[in-house]
C-alpha cells in the first residue's frame, strides 16, 4: 500500500519527467536542424539524467520512452533511436549513478561501455536504413586513406584491416570515456546549486581546478 507521501509525489514526478523529456527532445531537434550538435551534445543527456537522479530509474526509463515517442512523431523513429543510442541510455546510467552517489571512476568506466555500444548501435541502425554495412564501409575508407598516406611517406608497411578496425574500436571507447567525463563535469557545475547535486569530482580534479582552496 502506497503511503500518502508517495502518492503526493507522483504528480510532481510525472510533470517533471514529462518536462525534462520535452527538453531533451527540443535539444536534439535544435542540434540536428540548427547544426548545434558540437555545442549542445554536452547537455543532451542531462535532462533525462536529472529525471533519473530525482525520481529513480523507473522514471528515467519512462522519460526515455517519452522522448523516443516525441522524436518519432517529429523526426521519425530512426532519429528517435539515434538519440537513445547516443545519449538516452547514457543519461539513465548517469542519473542512476548520481542517485546512488557512485564515484566518478566507476561512472566513467560504465559510461564508456554504454557509449561504445550506443555508437555501434547507431551505426547498425543507419546500416539497416541505407542497406549497406557502414562499419565495413568506414573501415575500408580508413584503410585506403592510411595506405595512401603510408605510400606517400615511403613507409614499407601494409595496413591490415583487422588492426584498423581494432584501433577504431579503441578510439571509440576512449572518446566515449572522455565524453562521459566531460558531461559529468558539466552536470556537476550546472546542478551544484540545486537540491539534486551530483557526486563531487575526485580530489585530484578539485586540486587541478583550484576548488580545494
Amino acid at each position: 500500500m502506497k503511503t500518502p507521501q508517495v502518492r503526493s509525489e507522483l504528480p510532481l514526478a510525472l510533470v517533471e519527467t514529462a518536462f525534462l523529456a520535452s527538453t531533451a527532445s527540443l535539444g536534439w531537434l535544435a542540434s540536428f536542424y540548427l547544426g548545434l550538435t558540437p555545442v549542445l551534445r554536452l547537455f543532451l543527456p542531462i535532462p533525462l539524467a536529472l529525471a533519473t537522479r530525482r525520481w529513480g530509474p523507473r522514471w528515467g526509463w519512462m522519460g526515455l520512452a517519452t522522448t523516443f515517442l516525441l522524436l518519432s512523431v517529429l523526426m521519425g523513429p530512426p532519429r528517435g533511436l539515434a538519440y537513445i543510442c547516443r545519449y538516452g541510455l547514457l543519461a539513465v546510467l548517469l542519473g542512476d549513478h548520481w542517485r546512488r552517489g557512485t564515484g566518478w571512476g566507476a561512472t566513467v568506466a560504465q559510461g564508456m561501455v554504454v557509449g561504445t555500444v550506443g555508437f555501434f548501435g547507431q551505426v547498425a541502425i543507419l546500416s539497416v536504413l541505407l542497406g549497406e554495412n557502414l562499419w565495413v564501409y568506414l573501415t575500408n575508407q580508413a584503410t585506403q586513406v592510411l595506405e595512401w598516406l603510408v605510400e606517400r611517406l615511403g613507409i614499407l608497411v601494409q595496413p591490415e584491416v583487422t588492426w584498423i578496425r581494432g584501433a577504431t574500436v579503441v578510439l571509440v571507447m576512449v572518446n566515449s570515456a572522455i565524453y562521459t567525463f566531460v558531461v559529468q563535469l558539466v552536470a556537476w557545475a550546472l546542478l551544484a546549486r540545486l537540491t539534486t547535486p551530483v557526486p563531487p569530482p575526485p580530489a585530484w580534479l578539485q586540486t587541478w581546478l583550484g576548488l580545494d582552496a
